[in-house]
């Protein structure tokens, strides 16, 4: 299994990490969060360059790369905390279309993907498929999904339903459910509740090759999309506080000339390598199809959660008091990592995953 990256890998990051440096600065994240639109032109701007069909199959339309290329743009979204339903649309959406979705219900929803003219979620409400809360039963839904991603600014929705004893999905129109927004601590990001009583799906949207199965692998994109995204966010915690360890002084020296914060340093880069090598790893057993797909994604989310945790906590303490004020940009990156270990099951769910698949 190789592990580097290829020459065209590295050109995609650098591709991506220049337009997103110039068209999602941290300013665009902080606008959103006060209530402004700026994610629209953003995404506008993401469509243009063809990222929405990144992994879309060429016979759909798309570019046709995996999940790697997937991952990397997962990363740089993280670096600058970009709002907006990119993430959603390529590591959720594309998935679940392209695990449960016929022949011509791929070509018709992700050929518009690529095309540029949808965006898409997912909707599930748990991890376990099986225990999804929403219901299908003769064509139409019931229940409430809680926690759907960018739910109220995409165009369509697929939802994980459960058919009797059975599994399966369903895309529907976003503007034919209702969405409850949520205020969450990280205000970059929408997450809302969807209410499905009565919302009626045409047999066309039922997805023809839907499972449980199916839908664990899935999941499986997006939550080694959301850990990377993750780490891109604490490598952005990590520059910003170094760089402030270097110029800020105190006895007429940098701080980061402290043992203490030396220390500090060597645990935060060791956590966020770790936490950004099993995200990878996990992203290349999807790519491959290999069969430690689903622990490598659990150690990957797990291994993100402990990085989260640690350089929010770290980051904050070493800026000091001005670490804890608004103005400062440090609660915009923190609060997107706590927001994210929350979704997709948290670190202490994936620890409990593997230890069962371990017997321990």
């Amino acid at each position: 299994m190789e592990l580097e990256f290829t020459s065209d890998q590295d050109a995609l990051r650098d591709a991506i990490r220049a337009v997103l440096t110039n068209e999602s600065p941290v300013t665009l994240a902080r606008a959103v969060v006060g209530g402004g639109t700026g994610a629209r032109d953003l995404w506008a701007t993401e469509v243009g360059l063809g990222w929405p069909a990144l992994t879309v199959p060429e016979v759909h339309g798309g570019i046709g790369l995996g999940m790697l290329e997937a991952a990397i743009l997962a990363e740089e979204l993280g670096r600058v905390i970009a709002p907006g339903p990119l993430l959603a649309t390529v590591t959720q959406f594309v998935p679940v279309l392209a695990e449960c979705g016929t022949d011509e219900q791929q070509a018709r929803f992700l050929g518009a993907v690529a095309a540029g003219e949808i965006a898409g979620t997912l909707a599930i409400g748990a991890y376990d498929p099986s225990e999804a809360p929403a219901s299908f039963t003769g064509g139409v839904l019931a229940g409430e999904v809680r926690g759907v991603i960018e739910g109220d600014t995409v165009d369509e929705i697929a939802i994980v339903v459960r058919t009797g004893s059975d599994v399966g999905v369903v895309v529907v129109p976003a503007a034919d459910v209702a969405a409850t927004p949520v205020r969450t601590i990280d205000g970059s990001r929408r997450l809302v509740h969807l209410h499905l009583d009565g919302v009626r799906v045409a047999d066309d949207r039922v997805l023809g090759r839907a499972s449980a199965d199916g839908v664990r692998r899935a999941l499986e994109h997006a939550t080694v999309g959301l850990a990377l995204e993750m780490v891109g966010t604490a490598q952005t915690i990590f520059d910003v506080t170094l760089d402030y360890a270097k110029h800020r002084e105190q006895f007429g020296v940098p701080i980061g000339s402290f043992q203490a914060i030396k220390h500090k340093f060597a645990d935060m880069l060791i956590a966020l390598e770790r936490a950004r090598a099993t995200g990878y790893f996990a992203a290349l057993t999807i790519a491959e199809d290999d069969p430690r797909r689903a622990s490598a994604t659990s150690v990957a989310k797990a291994a993100a959660g402990d990085c989260q945790r640690l350089l929010g906590k770290e980051g904050i303490q070493i800026l000091g008091g001005i670490g804890y004020t608004w103005e400062h940009d440090m609660h915009l990156y923190v609060k997107r990592m706590k927001s994210g270990e929350t979704m997709f099951g948290s670190t202490g769910w994936h620890r409990a995953r593997i230890a069962d698949a371990l017997g321990v």
